[in-house]
């Protein structure tokens, strides 16, 4: 069975920069895990969170050719967010006063724990807080 792999806004931003730091790590980790035929999961608002940061730090064309990219893209499954994640993802945030969760990371938690994806394609440490096994 091929694993479910969800995918952050930091590591979308990763492979689109070619200057970002974890660059070159994130396109040999998407690589092996399209290679492996494993099951990539990501969210509107992950998407949405994404093309915003690459339009804000790199171009509004590079926003563009990730949308189109992603969208396109057989191996990359979109789930869209609805009303009752919403509501739990609100939860969580408010939860975890003390933790710099965004509300598209808690949705993100609600998701994986939905759909039970223990894996995530990401570079920060809020998955790990949340007991994700976090990748690469």
């Amino acid at each position: 069975m091929n694993k479910k792999i969800f995918v952050d806004t930091g590591a979308w931003f990763a492979i689109a920069d070619k200057n970002d730091q974890f660059h070159r790590k994130a396109s040999d980790h998407l690589k092996r895990i399209v290679e492996n035929r494993n099951n990539l999961i990501t969210s509107n608002l992950v998407i949405h969170e994404t093309a915003m940061l690459l339009f804000r730090k790199l171009s509004k064309e590079s926003a563009s050719r990730f949308l189109q990219t992603v969208y396109n893209d057989d191996d990359v499954e979109v789930i869209h967010c609805n009303e009752a994640m919403e509501k739990e993802a609100y939860g969580i945030f408010q939860h975890y006063e003390e933790q710099d969760f965004s509300i598209v990371d808690c949705v993100s938690f609600t998701m994986m724990k939905k759909l039970e994806i223990k894996c995530v394609f990401a570079f920060d440490k809020h998955f790990k807080t949340m007991r994700f096994i976090v990748e690469p």
